[in-house]
């Protein structure tokens, strides 16, 4: 026994006693115990063996609790790490005794509690409520059963705002100035009203001015998107991989604030005088040649390029009303404000927030004039609380006996309008919230259900829980490595990229048909055997080839074209072949045996906004893989190219997916003394060079990540499917290590057969219903959400995998409907 844990023995048996004495417990309360007499002695005994000696290279990987000492702004980072460590059920190692169920979730609250308050005025302490360390929370406890000193207390979130998305703000604004076509049952792949607003060539989110009005340009593509008025999101969003829309990640700064107003001021003048408010007027004709004169030089790129014809497609609004004429009434100013109040809230203004608005935009019209001071005075309401943020503060219910408050009328309506739209409730709802009906959990289920039955409701929360829980929407953002792409087999340059972004929206298709079906849905994601492609994604889902395969290929094809050049020349004696003939195999890609993709015609909304008056066609076909090399949506391009970097594959990232998304198992942070860096040695493989991961210091999480990612090296990083690798053999091997279900843990041949033993296990399942928990909830799951959990995974079991059914039952939850407002335990989401 180390010296600590000698000197931590009295204070131990003290500490057994007490836990032998004490009362049920209910995970998340306050826990009403110090260092010395609590933490220490379960420290000292449970790890003091490996980590008491004082020296930290004598310990288990360098880290000694020799001299840790009560929570503090120094030591935080080493309390941090015994966190992960207990929570992870890490620390003790599994052949040494273990803390008691009780003991350990005790531990880890004391711990979240103790770096909560050590850290209040040092940033917080926020790692627990990050979507990432969900999985902390033991799965066995959630889904299988609970000890009798753990006693669960009803569960609701925290009352909170949260600040709208990227997305959800850019579509906001998108609602004010263009009018998107209507759904067209028989075209559901195409773009319609309430889809969210695409995102450009480069996969930027812009919103565009006047595109429905262009009929000409001067100039390509790029110098085309150059010219039209468009304006950026402006709310950031710092994560790139996983979930990303918990109420704490983001607020609105001063500097987005200012960039708020200056787009307010764009959006109202173009809802004003639509295209004359970024065009001179000779550029809105339905006659382009009739201004021909004034087209004349190079105008590329320029706003005088254009052209715009004289229809009016945008929203004729109270504000149009307001502008066209001199004056300025209140009840046009009332009006307007009104109208621009409830676009951008999603809800009607009381009436006193509509007098206030009509004040300031009355003063600031008797200040500046009509024009400026009706653009100035109503641009401040694109800042209201409500028009950037979203209300769950639950202030006005009544409390009940546990100490929440369910949500009701607006609050309600709009977190259950936010979990499926990005626009504002449709009439049924927006009519049963006026009229106190959305008050009830028997409310919210009849317009959940309302609308999930209604296909004519768009709803791209949906789809974007997809993009967010599997990553595939990545890969046109992987800046590549030039040399390291044309050696996979892809063509390179800009066009790479463009088609990385069409992919995402083949992707979405695919998950979209799979939704319809509405069957085993996470199991057919994981083994369909169909992909929505375009006629460019033969090479992406062929093979590439080795270098003899390669050579073999062009000595083929030269054979053949000196075969049919010399039978043209037999029968043309004397002529010059024509150059059709001459550069006949010239474009032929030798890397690449082509995959043979054919199937029936269907549309897919474009990844990227499609720029003038041009119709979306059907150039996408549902196809079948080919069999053997891919099987789901994690063996398609999209999803290989975004874990992957600019030179390689990542199979620490992919593993590491696997873990986390479908076995539900958590990695603790990088040490920040860890040079997470493989050798970079370009004659190796990647599973040589992960040789580094396999020392003692990194292996006890490396183990349960690695062999789960370099089954899929049977890809390239561009997602070709390959059998060599450096023209050596690929090794597909893997194992699953510790996934928490035994009859899943074993050895797997490749990629194909992971998926497939994963696909099949009830474990995934109950994760992807914690994710799905997440992203609705917005926040991470405790113990005490056990119930909510428990449901939402018997509804989707028991309706054949269903998602309706499962997001019925998260949203009808008191997880869901119910708000707290107690300190520590809103913290915890409790």
């Amino acid at each position: 026994m180390s010296k600590l844990a000698y000197a931590c023995a009295g204070l131990f048996w003290c500490g057994l006693l007490a836990v032998a004495n004490a009362q049920a417990y209910t995970p998340g309360q306050h826990v009403e115990k110090d260092f010395r007499s609590f933490a220490k002695p379960l420290l000292a005994t449970y790890c003091g063996d490996c980590h008491g000696e004082k020296d930290p290279e004598a310990n288990e990987g360098n880290f000694s609790l020799h001299d840790l000492d009560a929570v503090d702004g120094i030591n935080a980072q080493a309390w941090n790490s015994v966190w992960a460590q207990v929570t992870l059920k890490q620390m003790p190692p599994k052949d040494m005794p273990q803390l008691e169920v009780v003991e350990r979730l005790q531990l880890s609250d004391w711990i979240v509690q103790e770096l909560s308050r050590a850290l209040k005025d040092k940033g917080g302490f926020q790692a627990h409520l990050d979507p990432g360390k969900g999985n902390f929370v033991d799965h066995d406890l959630l889904f299988g059963p609970l000890p009798d000193d753990i006693q669960l207390q009803p569960t609701s979130s925290p009352a909170r705002i949260w600040r709208v998305t990227p997305q959800e703000h850019i579509t906001r604004l998108n609602e004010l100035i263009n009018s998107e076509p209507a759904f067209d049952p028989s075209k559901p792949g195409l773009r319609a009203h309430g889809d969210a607003v695409p995102t450009n060539h480069g996969g930027e989110l812009k919103l565009y001015f006047g595109v429905d009005r262009i009929i000409k340009w001067q100039g390509g593509t790029v110098a085309y998107a150059t010219a039209v008025k468009s304006v950026p999101a402006v709310l950031s969003s710092s994560r790139d991989h996983g979930l990303k829309n918990y109420p704490h990640f983001h607020t609105v700064n001063s500097a987005e604030a200012t960039q708020i107003i200056n787009i307010a001021e764009d959006v109202i003048r173009y809802m004003a005088y639509g295209p004359l408010s970024i065009a001179e007027p000779y550029q809105i004709t339905d006659d382009p040649n009739s201004i021909r004169d004034k087209m004349q030089g190079d105008l590329r790129g320029l706003p005088t390029s254009i052209v715009y014809n004289t229809k009016i497609v945008r929203p004729l609004t109270p504000v149009y009303d307001l502008m066209k004429e001199e004056g300025a009434d209140e009840e046009k100013v009332r009006a307007a404000v009104d109208y621009l109040f409830e676009a951008l809230t999603f809800r009607p203004p009381a009436p006193q927030e509509s007098d206030a608005y009509v004040t300031i935009v009355q003063q600031s019209i008797g200040k500046l004039g009509k024009e400026e001071g009706a653009i100035l005075g109503l641009s401040s309401i694109f800042l209201d609380r409500d028009a950037l943020f979203r209300t769950e503060l639950a202030a006005n219910g009544k409390t009940d006996s546990d100490g929440r408050v369910m949500l009701q009328d607006w609050e309600l309506g709009l977190a259950v309008n936010h979990a499926f739209r990005y626009i504002p409730p449709d009439e049924a709802l927006r009519e049963a919230i006026i009229e106190g009906r959305m008050r009830t959990k028997a409310d919210v289920k009849r317009e959940v259900e309302r609308m999930l039955a209604d296909d004519s409701i768009r709803k791209p929360r949906i789809l974007q829980f997809f993009r967010d829980y599997f990553d595939y929407d990545l890969g046109g953002y992987i800046c590549k490595d030039t040399k390291a792409l044309a050696d996979t087999g892809v063509g390179g340059g800009q066009g790479y990229y463009f088609s990385m972004f069409d992919a995402t929206a083949s992707t979405d298709r695919l998950v979209e048909l799979i939704l319809a079906e509405d069957k085993d849905v996470l199991k057919q994601l994981l083994t369909t055997d169909k992909v929505v492609a375009t006629r460019s994604d033969s090479i992406v889902f062929g093979e590439r080839r080795s270098q003899k395969e390669t050579a073999k290929s062009i000595a083929e094809a030269r054979q053949r074209h000196d075969a049919e050049l010399e039978a043209w020349q037999k029968e043309n004696p004397g002529k010059k072949p024509p150059k059709s003939l001459a550069n006949k195999g010239k474009n032929i890609n030798h890397k690449v045996d082509e995959a043979k993709l054919s199937g029936d015609k269907i549309y897919a909304r474009v990844g990227r906004r499609s720029f003038g008056a041009g119709s979306m066609k059907p150039d996408r076909v549902l196809a079948t893989v080919p069999e053997g090399q891919r099987l789901g949506i994690l063996t398609h391009p999209t999803w290989l190219v975004s874990h992957s970097d600019a030179m390689d594959n990542h199979a620490i990232r992919r593993g590491r997916w696997v873990y986390e998304r479908l076995l539900g198992g958590g990695i603790p942070d990088v040490p920040i003394t860890v040079d997470a860096m493989l050798p970079d040695e370009p004659h190796h493989t990647l599973r040589e060079r992960m040789r580094v991961t396999r020392e003692s210091y990194c292996w006890t999480c490396h183990q349960k990540m690695d062999p789960l990612g370099l089954p899929f090296e049977m890809y390239n990083h561009a997602g070709l499917f390959r059998k060599t690798e450096l023209e050596k053999p690929v090794d597909t091997s893997g194992e699953i290590i510790d996934s928490g279900d035994p009859e899943l843990d074993g050895e797997v041949a490749n990629a194909i057969e992971l998926i497939q033993k994963i696909a099949e296990s009830e474990r995934a399942e109950q994760v992807f219903v914690r994710h799905a928990f997440r992203f609705w909830i917005g926040r991470n799951e405790t113990l005490n959400d056990r119930p909510v959990l428990q449901d939402a995974y018997r509804a989707y079991k028991e309706s054949g995998g269903s998602m309706k059914a499962m997001l019925t039952s998260l949203l009808t939850s008191d997880a869901f409907l119910y708000r707290s407002h107690s300190g520590l335990d809103a913290s915890h989401g409790n």
